[in-house]
This record gives structure tokens, C-alpha cells and sequence, in this order.
């Protein structure tokens, strides 16, 4: 399996600022597996450090003397330590606050030795008992494998190649066997146990008994790691998405999640599920210019949750619904469509989103984002519907401004806006 982030991974082992690096990302993501290859890969020596339920380490961070944590941790792992040629990669750091803090004075007092972690995001945002290291560490964050990622893992590595080349003219020739492959991306997503799974034995079935236990871990995290006042609502808030998103408009209503909800009552959750990495916020921007931050309006927004595939099966949405005809473009009021549109820019560079309304709510815009230095217009269709009326409407009352419309028709340029195939979403951005 190959991911993208690699290629950060091995920026970060070469640069001359290096900082130990935490590898952030929701639960079942990828993370140990990444550093697990980047250390077998790119190192002479590798140490692992397994931080939960480990009675060996235990004692390790009695002090943050990081000479004799150095000695302890070769001693334990039987493999000299040596600047340069060794990764030493604390996993389920959560669980040892002291192993979190030590990474300030490795950042400090030993930046010579190549220190990566990883661990439950909960777990490193609501750390007790040990202040974080702010600007002592490099952060990366990684998302479900994306649609080109994904391509790569059932083995379709040339029509990755050609996708990525954004040869248009390849591209249009291979349109009927894109489709079919981003029907299938829809049903797995792109947790990597479920894209294993597929990749090996093509058995749906199976995929979605793996995508129900990843909820249902998910479920365990909330019980466990959410304040006890908090956990019903989180519930709530969450099993609410797919109704949410199957709406016309997306945007998030409270009312639809009890009768007479309000934010005060529900913000608290909504902010857990965000710092979990099981959702994404996107906020409404009240004009589409730069910079985007100036115009935000927090009490209006979307919520995504992190994977399509987990988005099907929270919904119980009928396999053959999603991997047989064109249901799954043409139903669902685009909820999957703008659900995978969302997912493949925000796992580019973790690109920040949001989406645009008028006064009146008469006119909208599915996504909103600043690229190359402009503000971006991007509306999403389900279909081959041409219509842009709303984004249209923004170009004409804005000169400056060049939209980007994603549908099932090919690439072309107009003369305001281009127009890009869905699954061509992540070699664009």
C-alpha cells in the first residue's frame, strides 16, 4: 500500500530543522503502519516503543534526562541507537504523558536523533498531566487513503499514472473504467483495512463487517475517552450526519437532530467529534475573497464525516445501491458525492474548506478554498448536469474571480470556470 504522506515522511528525515514528529490522524487511519515502513525502509536501525500496557517502559521517563533514556531504550530493543541511522518511534504515546513531554528535550537537547510518535488524537489533545510541547515538534496529519491512493492499492497503477499526469485527452479514453473504480471507492472508502481487504478477496460483504466494527470502535472511543456528560450527544451528533448531509442545502441544523436543540447545548460535541478526526467542520464564509478567515461566520457550517466508505455504512446504505448502476451519483440528493469531494481535498495538503451562502440563502456554494493564493469557487454535481447557476452568479457579479465545477462530464476549460471529472478530484489539488 503506498501513501502519499510518504513523501513528507522522507522531507522530514532529511531536513536540517527536523523536530521529533508527531504523525497525527483519527483512529484506524494508517499511522503505525506508515511509520512501521519508513523506519524498515529508510533507516539501518529501527526501535518501536510501544507505550501501551508495556511494563518495560514503564520507568523510562522517571526524568527527562535523554541520555539515559537513550541507553535504556538500546538496552530494551537490543539496537544501538545512532544519530542519523536510527528511528525511534514511541507508538500509543497517550498512554505515557512523560513520553509526550520528553519530546521538547530531544527537541532541545537532542536534535540529532530521528524521534517520530503517534498515538489516539484524543488521547494527545486531552493529555493530562504534562503540558504539550508547542513548537518543539513537527505535525503531520493522515487521512484515509484517497482516491488515487486507492487506485494504487487494487493494483490499477497505470490509471493512477494517467490520472495523476492530468492528460486529459488519456483520461476522457479511460472514463467508463473510472467511473466503475470510483463507484467502488465509494462502497470502501479509504480505511486501509477495508481497502486491504478489498484489494485482496473483492468480497463486499466482508468490507462492510470491517467498516461496522471501525464504527463500532468508534463508538468504544466516545464511551471512553468523551466526558461522561458528553457522550449521549455526541452519539446524537453523530448518527445524525447522513441525515444532515442528505438534505438539499447540507448545511447543519440542529433542529433536525432533536426538537428545540441549540448550539449551547450541542457545541461541546461537535467539537469533540472534530478533535477526534471523525468529522470536518466546514464553515460558511459570507464572501468569497482573500483572505477567506476574514469572512467566516462560525454558527454556520457542514459536517463531513472522515471516510465515504464509513459514511455508507453508518447510513446503511444498500451495497448494490453504491457499486451497481448510477444510483449512487444520480440518489441521494449528491450527499455521497459531496461527502467524497470533501474528503479528497481536505486529505491534499490538509487543505482548509468552506462554502458559501448569500444573505437570503438564494445562492450557494458547495466549497469554498484558497488555492494558489486566490479564493476558489468550486460547486460539486452528483451527475453530468452542466447547470452552474449559482456559480455563474458569483462569477458574473466578481471579475476576479475563476470557478471550478466537478461533475461526471470531462475536463474543459470555459471562460470562467473549468470543469473537472469527480474522479480527478486528488490529482488536481
Amino acid at each position: 500500500m503506498q501513501r502519499i504522506l510518504y513523501k513528507e515522511l522522507l522531507k522530514w528525515k532529511e531536513s536540517p530543522d527536523r523536530k521529533p514528529l508527531i504523525l497525527e490522524g483519527a483512529r484506524q487511519v494508517g499511522k503505525t503502519w506508515l511509520l512501521d515502513e519508513l523506519g524498515k525502509n529508510e533507516y539501518k536501525n529501527y526501535i518501536k516503543i510501544n507505550c501501551d500496557n508495556n511494563p518495560k517502559v514503564q520507568d523510562l521517563f522517571s526524568d527527562y534526562d535523554i541520555k539515559r533514556i537513550l541507553r535504556i531504550i538500546s538496552a530494551i530493543s537490543n539496537t544501538p541507537v545512532e544519530p542519523g541511522n536510527t528511528l525511534i518511534f514511541f507508538d500509543e504515546i497517550q498512554e505515557l504523558p512523560k513520553a509526550l513531554g520528553s519530546l521538547k528535550y530531544f527537541s532541545e537537547n537532542a536534535k540529532e536523533y530521528h524521534v517520530v510518535a503517534a498515538g489516539s488524537l484524543l488521547g494527545i489533545k486531552y493529555h493530562q498531566g504534562e503540558s504539550f510541547p508547542v513548537g518543539k515538534v513537527d505535525t503531520l496529519r493522515l487521512f484515509p487513503l484517497n482516491f488515487n491512493e486507492f487506485l494504487l492499492a487494487v493494483g490499477e497503477i497505470e490509471k493512477e499514472q494517467i490520472l495523476s499526469s492530468l492528460n486529459w485527452n488519456d483520461i476522457k479514453s479511460l472514463k467508463s473504467s473510472y467511473i466503475e473504480l470510483l463507484r467502488q471507492y465509494y462502497f470502501t472508502g479509504g480505511m486501509p483495512a477495508c481497502v486491504k481487504e478489498y484489494a485482496a478477496t473483492g468480497d463486499v460483504l466482508n468490507v462492510r463487517k470491517i467498516q461496522k466494527s471501525i464504527l463500532h470502535d468508534y463508538d468504544d472511543d466516545i464511551a471512553k475517552h468523551a466526558p461522561k456528560s458528553d457522550i449521549a450527544k455526541i452519539r446524537i451528533v453523530w448518527n445524525s450526519i447522513p441525515a444532515q448531509l442528505a438534505k438539499e442545502n447540507k448545511k447543519f441544523v440542529y433542529g433536525a437532530i432533536r426538537k428545540g436543540a441549540r448550539a449551547a447545548e450541542f457545541e461541546n460535541a461537535i467539537q469533540w467529534l472534530c478533535d477526534a478526526g471523525l468529522v470536518h467542520k466546514i464553515t460558511r464564509v459570507s464572501k468569497i475573497a482573500i483572505p477567506l478567515k476574514f469572512y467566516e461566520n462560525y454558527s454556520a457550517f457542514k459536517l463531513f464525516m472522515n471516510d465515504c466508505g464509513l459514511f455508507g455504512a453508518l447510513s446503511d446504505t444498500p451495497i448494490k445501491d453504491i457499486i451497481l448502476g448510477n444510483n449512487i451519483f444520480e440518489e441521494y440528493k449528491g450527499a455521497f458525492t459531496e461527502q467524497y469531494v470533501e474528503q479528497q481535498i481536505i486529505s491534499c495538503k490538509n487543505q482548509v474548506i468552506h462554502y458559501y451562502t448569500n444573505v437570503n440563502s438564494t445562492s450557494e456554494i458547495d466549497f469554498v478554498l484558497q488555492h494558489e493564493n486566490k479564493a476558489l469557487p468550486v460547486e460539486v454535481k452528483a451527475e453530468e448536469n452542466l447547470r452552474s447557476r449559482s456559480l455563474k452568479s458569483i462569477l458574473e457579479r466578481d471579475e476576479q474571480l475563476r470557478g471550478l465545477r466537478i461533475s461526471m462530464s470531462d475536463y474543459r476549460q470555459e471562460l470562467r470556470f473549468d470543469n473537472l471529472p469527480l474522479y480527478a478530484v486528488s490529482s488536481y489539488f
